[in-house]
C-alpha cells in the first residue's frame, strides 16, 4: 500500500494461431506435408498441447463433416474463483472455524503426539458438540497434507468461505454503526493478506472487498495468518475494483485511499461517522491508476526514519485503527 505508486503492466497477450497455409506446394496425394504437423496455441497457464493426424485421418473427418455438417458445443462457462479457506491451519485459526459456527466443518486433523494444551482441548470440545469427525495421524503425514509451515498440529478441513454480494457490506454495522469497509487492490502476498484482515477485525471493519482475478484469496496461509479473522469478517468478491468503488462511491460510501506518494497525510483526514472504504494497494505498485481515480482522498502515512515505506500488513493496521480511533471520538 505504501510504497510509491508505480504502473500497472496490462495483460500480456497470449500468440495466436498462424494462417493454415493455401493448396499452393501442397504434398502429393498420400504424402504427409513437411512442416504441417497442427500444433497447438500456447495458454496463459504456459501449457503446450500437441499431436497431429495422418493424411487419411484428415480425409475421412473432412468428408464427415461435409456429410454430416458441423457439430457445435456450446461453451462450458468457466468456473469463477472463489474466497476459498476449505483448509484451515493452526489452532486458533481452527478454533475461530468452530466458534463462528459460519460454515460446515468436515473433519480435524490432529497429530498424534502433541503436548496437552488448553486450546487443544476447546477445539475437542467444540468439535464434539458439532459432531465433526476427528482423526488422529502422525506428524510426518499431518506435514505432508499441510499447506503451511507450521500448522501447530491441527488441520480442519471445511466449506469454502461463503461470498456476500458487495450492496450486502452497506448495512449498519454491530451497534448500527455505519460501514466500515476495506478494500485491496490485488495484494498477492498472502501472509499480508491474513495479517491485514486480522488486524482489520480486531479494528471493527465490518466488510471487506476483494478482486476475483489478480489478487490472493483464502490460502491455508491467509487462514492462519489471520488466526480466525477469516469466520468473521463479511468479504465480497468484484470483477473490477474502479467498478465496484463507483458503486459505494454512489451509495454515499467515502473512499479514502492509502499511497506512499500522497500530498495529504492520514492524521489530517476528517472522519468521524461517516460511512468509509481504506484502500490499500498492491505490494510494490502500490495504488492502480483507475482505483486512485475513484478514491475520494489519497493520503500516506508519514513516516520518519530512514526507510521510505510500510508493508501492506504493517499500513493497513495503522490505517484501520486510525480510522477506529477517530471513530471512538476524543478519550475524556
Amino acid at each position: 500500500m505504501t510504497p510509491p505508486k508505480g504502473g500497472r503492466g496490462g495483460p500480456s497477450g497470449g500468440r495466436g494461431r498462424k494462417p493454415s497455409a493455401g493448396p499452393r506446394g501442397a504434398a502429393p496425394r498420400g504424402t504427409p506435408a513437411k512442416g504441417r504437423t497442427p500444433s497447438r496455441g500456447t495458454g496463459r497457464s504456459g501449457g503446450t498441447g500437441g499431436g497431429g493426424r495422418s493424411t487419411h485421418d484428415a480425409r475421412s473427418a473432412s468428408r464427415g463433416s461435409r456429410d454430416a455438417g458441423p457439430t457445435l458445443h456450446p461453451a462450458k462457462p468457466a468456473k469463477e474463483r472463489g474466497l476459498g479457506g476449505e483448509q484451515v491451519e493452526g489452532r486458533q485459526a481452527v478454533r475461530e472455524l468452530l466458534l463462528a459456527g459460519r460454515r460446515k466443518v468436515h473433519e480435524i486433523v490432529f497429530a498424534n503426539d502433541l503436548d496437552p494444551a488448553p486450546v487443544l482441548d476447546d477445539i475437542r470440545e467444540l468439535a464434539a458438540e458439532g459432531r465433526v469427525l476427528i482423526r488422529e495421524v502422525s506428524r510426518n503425514r499431518l506435514e505432508g497434507e499441510a499447506r503451511t509451515d507450521a500448522p501447530q498440529g491441527v488441520i480442519a478441513r471445511a466449506a469454502p468461505l461463503p461470498e456476500v454480494d458487495l450492496d450486502d457490506l452497506l448495512g449498519p454495522g454491530p451497534g448500527g454503526a455505519a460501514p466500515f469497509l476495506l478494500a485491496l487492490d490485488g495484494v498477492t502476498d498472502p501472509g499480508n493478506l491474513g495479517a491485514v484482515l486480522r488486524s482489520a477485525e480486531t479494528a471493527g471493519v465490518t466488510g471487506v472487498v476483494l478482486p476475483r482475478h489478480r489478487a490472493v484469496h483464502v490460502t491455508p496461509t491467509v487462514t492462519k495468518a489471520a488466526a480466525g479473522a477469516v469466520e468473521h469478517l463479511p468479504m465480497a468478491l468484484v470483477g473490477g475494483l474502479p467498478a465496484a468503488l463507483m458503486r459505494l462511491r454512489d451509495k454515499g460510501i467515502w473512499i479514502i485511499g492509502l499511497d506512499g506518494a500522497a500530498d495529504h497525510n492520514l492524521w489530517d483526514v476528517r472522519l468521524a461517522d461517516e460511512p468509509v472504504v481504506l484502500v490499500l494497494g498492491a505490494e510494490g505498485t502500490g495504488l492502480g491508476r483507475l482505483t486512485r481515480q475513484r478514491c475520494d482522498e489519497v493520503v500516506a502515512i508519514p513516516l520518519r526514519g530512514r526507510l521510505g515505506s510500510l508493508n501492506v500488513a504493517a499500513a493497513g493496521a495503522l490505517a484501520c485503527f486510525e480510522v477506529a480511533r477517530r471513530r471512538l471520538g476524543p478519550t475524556p
